[in-house]
């Protein structure tokens, strides 16, 4: 496999967590989650280089590992992150410095299918029933949509850096509006490939979520 870069945006606010801290920085068996994050990546020796925008005070030393400021919303942040990685990169990935749990073989299985089809995102099937209505609520059903048509995306999603970089430049929606860094993609007419997700691979959005996330660690010591 081609070697990579990885960009991990760092510069949310946390403002759906209810912790006494930011929660890249609450620990999982003596980790931070961001540490975990980036270790998984760091390990590889297939990444030329891990970009972090943050809007933090903070240091991290270790190999390959490059600080940035990070922008107003995620999109922002990721084309700051962008502009950082070596230009004889061919392929970037973005992972959720809140996914602290992604797996080798789900890194791994990704960038085949990037390398194959041009970008790829690890997704899982949503379960729930979802009803399409003009909020706030309470508000009348449209109608509802097709669940297995629908899948919930999740990190790295990986695609060539050069195609993201035009995607930015041609980019019809505010920055603010991106919500998923293959959207870009999506806009500016590529495809993007699904491949199957992980149960464990959950983003840390809420102290639930850490919880969760230390029940994934115990287990998998049994």
């Amino acid at each position: 496999m081609p070697p990579f870069a990885v960009i991990l945006p760092a510069a949310g606010q946390s403002t759906r967590y209810q912790g006494p801290r930011n929660k890249l920085f609450e620990t999982l068996e003596g980790q931070t989650v961001l540490q975990r994050s980036i270790a998984a990546f760091q390990i590889r020796a297939d990444v030329a280089a891990i970009i972090i925008p943050t809007r933090g005070q903070f240091e991290l030393a270790g190999d390959r590992i490059r600080i940035c400021r990070g922008g107003s919303s995620r999109a922002h942040s990721v084309l700051a992150a962008l502009q950082e990685v070596p230009p004889d990169i061919e392929w970037v990935a973005i992972h959720d410095a809140a996914r602290p749990l992604v797996s080798q073989v789900l890194i791994d299985r990704t960038l085949i299918a990037a390398v194959q089809y041009g970008a790829a995102v690890p997704a899982m099937p949503v379960h729930l029933t979802i009803k399409q209505a003009a909020g706030p609520l309470p508000a009348k059903v449209e109608r509802t949509i097709p669940r297995h048509t629908l899948w919930a995306m999740q990190t790295p999603q990986i695609m060539r850096r050069e195609a993201l970089l035009r995607a930015f430049e041609t980019c019809p929606l505010p920055l603010e509006q991106v919500t998923d860094d293959v959207q870009l993609i999506e806009l500016a007419g590529g495809e993007v490939w699904l491949v199957e997700g992980e149960e464990r691979n959950l983003k840390i959005t809420t102290a639930g979520d850490l919880k969760i996330a230390e029940m994934h660690l115990e287990t998998g010591r049994k």
